[in-house]
This record gives C-alpha cells, sequence and structure tokens, in this order.
C-alpha cells in the first residue's frame, strides 16, 4: 500500500467543522491542495477545525503550514462520528517573520477517523492556515 496525503479533498477528506469563516478563505482552503489559498481566523482564541477522513487512517507524519500560530493542540478520535477525541499530540511553534511556519510531526499512534485542530493562542490577532498534510495510509472504510 502507498503511502497518500490523507487530508487532500481529492482523497474523500473534509472540513466538517470551523470555529470562524471568511468567505474569501474558507476552511476547504487548508486541504484543497493549492499552496496560495488558506483559513484564516477571525480573532478571538482559542479558535479550531475538525477534518473527517470518512474512513479509518494509519498518520505517520504531519505538516502545517501556517502563519502567528503560537500553540497548536491536536486531537484524534476513532469513532463513527466526531466525538470521543483524546488528546494527541501539542506544540509551541516558533514565530516566523515573513515567511510561513513549516512544522512537521512524526506521529506514533496515528490511528484516527476524525482530527480536530485547536489554535490555542497566536502571535497576533489572526492566524492562518494554509495546509495540513497527513501522511498515511487508508486502514479500512467506516462500517
Amino acid at each position: 500500500m502507498r503511502k497518500i496525503d490523507l487530508c487532500l479533498n481529492s482523497e474523500g477528506a473534509e472540513v466538517i467543522l470551523a470555529t470562524s469563516s471568511d468567505e474569501k478563505h474558507p476552511p476547504e482552503n487548508m486541504i484543497d491542495g493549492n499552496p496560495e489559498t488558506f483559513w484564516t481566523t477571525t480573532g478571538m482564541f482559542p479558535q479550531e477545525f475538525i477534518i473527517c477522513f470518512h474512513k479509518h487512517v494509519r498518520i505517520e507524519r504531519l505538516v502545517i503550514q501556517s502563519y502567528f500560530v503560537r500553540t497548536l493542540r491536536i486531537e484524534k478520535s476513532t469513532s463513527k462520528e466526531p466525538v470521543d477525541f483524546e488528546p494527541w499530540i501539542e506544540r509551541d511553534l516558533v514565530h516566523t517573520e515573513g515567511q510561513l511556519q513549516n512544522e512537521e510531526i512524526m506521529t506514533r499512534d496515528g490511528h484516527a477517523t476524525y482530527l480536530r485542530f485547536i489554535i490555542i493562542s497566536a502571535f497576533d490577532h489572526f492566524a492562518s492556515v494554509h495546509s495540513v498534510s497527513a501522511e498515511g495510509l487508508a486502514v479500512s472504510n467506516l462500517s
């Protein structure tokens, strides 16, 4: 089985919740595969979004490209519905003036059907997420 980017909407992933939305920068931009598009928060923190894979997956590596994100928590669920999230990863990101933050995370125990990303704090009043990539394998369909 080949490893794929499980977060791409072309692979069936979907952003099913985002706590803020700007019509010019909707949450779907994070998983469209286009490096020029992004999702932006509308101020106030925490902000969060949930990605649904519509199947059971095993994630081996995450890459998040963003601006101004200070603290990021990632929770995962293996349920058929977006419930029972468990803490998985929490990171303090480095502020990068004038360039994207490129956070690469090698993961353990990466079995999930949903991921919840919580931007706990930011370096500015707004933050943006340009892409979320989850390299791994589709394990089975939801049944």
